[in-house]
């Protein structure tokens, strides 16, 4: 049976890949803004068994989303429903398929080795907020437990001090409940052992985007005093929704 829902699954995001790449090209020939790359990661998302529930609200106008980082469903959930686009590792750009595929969504991809680029990967950063895109970090830098949370780096939060334009930083707590564990992408799990596990699962995985107090980051020092308040407000959302473990107890 496994190997069944694994195959069904693939079938259904080659079909949805399918069915939005057409139309995408064709807006892309015609340079006008793409709504397809967002209805694609919408589509995919179900496909993979994913049902994605919004709790809060996104803010309406220009925001800059900081999110915990569990499992690479994180990106089909959270650009689904919002149209982010997202930061990456460069190594993603070079993946087949998936590399152009994150190109499509305006991935801004940066280097973690080159720390003398630091000051241009900013300023990419700055070029692409320019747009009216939401933007999209991990700041954790890696996919957690989902139960707690990482240190944040808060290196590219520079961006925001001060922003290339009006707007607001909205904390994403990106919340699997019990399933955490079980999906989550972390230790030394390679990234095919990591998706041939997910779309062998049986049942539904009910993910629930959690939108948490918007704020200015206008009134904030420095990058660091950002990277915490969001952290504050996404440890506070783990905390009240965290089920107990098996045994007994959470973790933040």
């Amino acid at each position: 049976m496994a190997r069944i829902r694994r195959f069904l699954r693939l079938g259904a995001l080659t079909a949805s890949l399918f069915l939005c790449l057409a139309p995408h090209l064709l807006w892309r020939l015609f340079r006008r803004p793409s709504p397809w790359p967002r209805r694609f990661l919408t589509l995919a998302a179900r496909s993979v068994g994913a049902r994605v529930q919004v709790a809060g609200k996104p803010v309406s106008s220009d925001l800059f989303l900081i999110a915990n980082h569990v499992s690479w469903v994180d990106i089909l959930a959270l650009g689904g429903a919002t149209g982010t686009a997202f930061v990456s590792h460069d190594g993603v750009a070079r993946w087949p398929v998936i590399g152009w595929l994150a190109a499509q969504n305006n991935t801004l991809f940066v280097s973690r080795e080159k720390r003398g680029g630091l000051a241009g990967q900013i300023e990419a950063l700055r070029a692409a907020m320019i747009g009216h895109q939401p933007v999209a970090i991990f700041p954790e830098g890696t996919t957690g437990d989902g139960r707690s949370l990482l240190p944040f780096k808060p290196t590219l939060l520079a961006v925001l001090l001060p922003p290339p334009r009006e707007v607001m930083i909205q904390p994403v707590h990106i919340d699997y409940g019990r399933a955490a564990p079980d999906i989550a992408w972390h230790g030394n799990e390679s990234a095919g052992s990591n998706v041939k596990r997910l779309l062998e699962r049986p049942g539904s995985l009910d993910v629930t985007l959690r939108f948490l107090e918007p704020f200015d980051p206008t009134g904030c020092g420095d990058r660091k005093v950002i990277a915490a308040m969001a952290r504050e407000h996404i440890v506070a959302s783990i905390a009240m929704h965290l089920p107990p473990s098996a045994d007994g107890h959470g973790t933040v």
